[in-house]
């Protein structure tokens, strides 16, 4: 049996000794588009998917629904604000200080674009 081609993930085709093809042993479904890395991490999509579900969320509120550290979410927040993906509020309540994420356009169009690429893959493993 031949081995896959590394680059392409794909089973060789079958020859006949005439050197023409007859059959693929093994057919792959096409390699999905590429997923943007910033929302594929488990952290990050659990922020943006609650804040997709909400109008905005406190710092304490995220931090406590994904069940992470304040460094953590720092860190995953910080990355996604770059990215523009989310907004960050930040003010004084009383005396305390507080932040405020929300979701912005962009967050979730990029949101939208990855389901549609996870629906896509998942119906591709459902039809084999």
């Amino acid at each position: 049996m031949a081995r896959p081609n590394p680059l392409s993930g794909r089973q060789p085709q079958e020859k006949r000794m005439t050197g023409r093809v007859t059959q693929r042993e093994h057919t792959q479904a096409p390699a999905p588009a590429e997923f943007d890395r910033l929302i594929h991490e488990r952290m990050r999509l659990g922020i943006v998917s609650a804040l997709a579900a909400n109008e905005s969320l406190s710092f304490h509120d995220l931090k406590k629904l994904l069940a992470t550290t304040d460094g953590n979410l720092s860190v995953h927040a910080r990355k996604l604000e770059d990215a523009k993906y989310i907004v960050c509020e930040k003010y004084f309540e009383g005396r305390l200080p507080k932040t405020v994420y929300r979701l912005s356009s962009a967050g979730r169009h990029a949101l939208e674009i990855y389901l549609d690429q996870m629906e896509a893959l998942i119906d591709s493993m459902r039809a084999r």
